[in-house]
């Protein structure tokens, strides 16, 4: 990797995960060629894609945003996981892996989890260009983990693809559903990893003081990236 990828850094604004703070990104700049070796060496010091583009938290003050990965040969279920499993095989759950997103199936459940869990953020109100960004990158491979019921879509995990894992982007579900879904996908993303014999599953940033990132710490053994050193947790 060469040392003169150049970065541009965002003016501060208030911060997407705890209240009166404020943030501000670095973010790779237009001209910069990328890839997924480029995206695998960066996700090493914390960035993150969003759309074309790749960013990472740049707060000099707070260091509240730490990546999350799982080693998929270590992972171990609890018991309340093992329940949910059990529970959503009763139901008929089961998931799909599209490598061609479809997202013209995508964006009424996209919609409905928006606008149900999200209405106070940034992605409100939902619309169909937002969607996109997520589900597209033109120097990246993009797809998607589907979770049913029966044969009724409930739930879709944007996947991006890097050569030691599969990095979850986001996950929406029905909003109101009696199984964990936000849970089941996780689970889910874990044995597609095992399937393509890919060690790691990448779940983004936990932030410990934010409720909505908080089921992320479930996950057990897991690594989080400290001051660009992973660093286990049991």
């Amino acid at each position: 990797m060469s040392d003169k990828f150049l970065l541009g850094v965002s003016p501060l604004h208030p911060c997407s995960y705890l209240p009166d703070q404020q943030e501000r990104l670095l973010f790779s700049l237009p001209e910069q060629p990328l890839s997924a070796e480029v995206y695998q060496w960066l996700t090493d010091h914390n960035f993150r894609r969003s759309g074309e583009q790749l960013y990472r938290p740049y707060c000099l003050q707070c260091q509240a945003c730490q990546a999350v990965r799982l080693d998929v040969s270590t992972l171990q279920l609890s018991r309340s996981q093992r329940r949910l499993q059990q529970q959503a095989h009763q139901l008929n759950w089961h998931w799909r892996w599209q490598q061609q997103p479809l997202q013209q199936n995508y964006f009424p459940l996209y919609q409905a989890y928006i606008s149900k869990r999200h209405a106070d953020g940034v992605m409100y109100p939902p619309e169909p260009e937002h969607l996109q960004q997520l589900l597209s990158c033109s120097w990246l491979q993009v797809s998607t983990l589907e979770q049913y019921v029966d044969d009724q879509l409930v739930g879709v995990l944007v996947l991006d693809h890097l050569p030691q894992g599969l990095s979850a982007v986001y996950s929406f579900y029905q909003p109101d559903h009696k199984l964990a879904l936000g849970i089941l996908a996780v689970l889910a993303g874990t044995e597609l990893c095992t399937q393509q014999q890919l060690p790691y599953f990448y779940l983004g940033y936990l932030v410990s003081q934010s409720e909505k990132m908080r089921y992320k710490s479930q996950f057990r053994p897991q690594q989080r990236l400290i001051l660009d050193q992973w660093q286990s947790f049991c």
